[in-house]
């Protein structure tokens, strides 16, 4: 190739790049991940060729390519990605804004997947340095410092760190109202996100016009039958479940379950978590063989996508064991809630409240069966002195 050629050549290349990236994301946005993910494949392919295998432009678009296998369930791939973005932009923190943004973004999703994946040991410090950059960079009203708060908040709902996340999500959505508007989806995300801590504390109705809100922004904004909103929807059925609204929740839950499998097909997480959700409401309405035919279903789709390890796993184990416990099935149930007991302490560390909820629903189980020294002794391992 004659020298003169190569510098337009490779302008040439990262201007395709740029539009294969631009494109990938009103993909995104439009919910069709698949697409996206072939594009974000080319925009890599094109950037490296033209700059090198380790270039800040290099990890921003790897960052997008792992974001259309994260929302795939395809946890694994994402994580090797993100590591490798990560890795691309291990260093010294830069004078330039921009590229701290994709450092922040590679930490961030990064520690997102490990925490999909029920790795919260290794999301938090991920986040914690994440949020760190994000905080000595950007100014103070700048929306990937929200990004960085809002996520960091997300673990801590998981790992039972209520008001930590409380504070965090309330201080990401000042600044994205700031920043957007109030009718922006990214301020629908965090009112989704206050919505499911209320449901994580058992308030219910308290977190409901939070999750009401979510679903009106981010349908105005994105369509009726976009991914997205049928998260938002998910989110609001729960909490209405938890009120015994049972009616409006199923027909959210069904509305919802419909869109995930159009856009994703029946074996995705979100799938697992609407099954699991919809098992629930059909069990609190008295409707047995449905909600076990759904937990079944649920619990087969996140032990093939998560492992046989993972919180939800364990969370559909419980309660499962739970509905089992109900019929007098209680030889079925204990080695649910053994299982279910292991994996959450494993995980999630003694302290945790699923540990507990789980601890008593198992002991009592044992008590039901006359294993009562069985039942004093899973009290003294798990639950805390009084």
């Amino acid at each position: 190739m004659p020298s003169a050629n190569r510098p337009s050549r490779r302008r040439d290349g990262i201007e395709v790049a740029g539009a294969l990236y631009d494109r990938a994301m009103s993909l995104l946005d439009e919910g069709k991940v698949r697409e996206a993910q072939v594009l974000c494949q080319r925009s890599v392919r094109l950037v490296e060729r033209a700059l090198g295998p380790d270039q800040p432009d290099v990890a921003h678009v790897l960052n997008a390519l792992a974001v259309t296998l994260e929302r795939q369930g395809e946890y694994s791939r994402a994580e090797a990605i993100y590591r490798r973005s990560a890795d691309i932009m291990d260093g010294e923190p830069s004078a330039d804004l921009e590229v701290e943004r994709v450092r922040v973004q590679s930490l961030c999703g990064l520690a997102e997947v490990c925490r999909l994946q029920g790795k919260y040991d290794e999301a938090e410090p991920l986040f914690r340095r994440a949020l760190a950059f994000a905080e000595k960079a950007f100014p103070a009203g700048d929306p990937d410092l929200a990004n960085a708060l809002n996520n960091l908040a997300v673990l801590y709902k998981y790992t039972g760190r209520f008001d930590e996340a409380e504070s965090l999500y309330l201080r990401a959505l000042a600044i994205t109202e700031n920043a957007f508007g109030s009718e922006h989806p990214q301020v629908a995300t965090i009112y989704h996100n206050l919505g499911g801590l209320e449901h994580s504390r058992g308030r219910h109705a308290r977190g409901e016009p939070y999750a009401r809100r979510s679903v009106e922004i981010r349908r105005r904004a994105l369509g009726p039958d976009h991914p997205d909103v049928a998260a938002d929807m998910a989110a609001l059925a729960g909490l209405l479940d938890g009120q015994e609204k049972f009616e409006e929740a199923e027909q959210l839950y069904t509305h919802a379950l419909d869109i995930f499998e159009r856009h994703f097909g029946q074996e995705h997480y979100e799938v697992a978590v609407a099954l699991n959700n919809l098992a629930a409401l059909h069990f609190a309405r008295g409707n047995a063989l449905a909600a076990e035919a759904f937990y079944w279903w649920a619990l087969h789709n996140k032990e093939k996508l998560l492992g046989p390890s993972h919180p939800d796993v364990a969370m559909t184990l419980n309660n499962l064991a739970v509905l089992f416990k109900s019929e007098g099935r209680l030889e079925e149930a204990a080695p649910l809630y053994q299982r279910a007991l292991s994996i959450f302490e494993n995980v999630l560390g003694r302290e945790h409240p699923n540990v507990a909820a789980c601890c008593e629903n198992y002991a009592d189980l044992l008590r039901q069966m006359g294993r009562e020294s069985e039942a004093r002794l899973v009290e003294s391992r798990w639950l805390p002195e009084s």
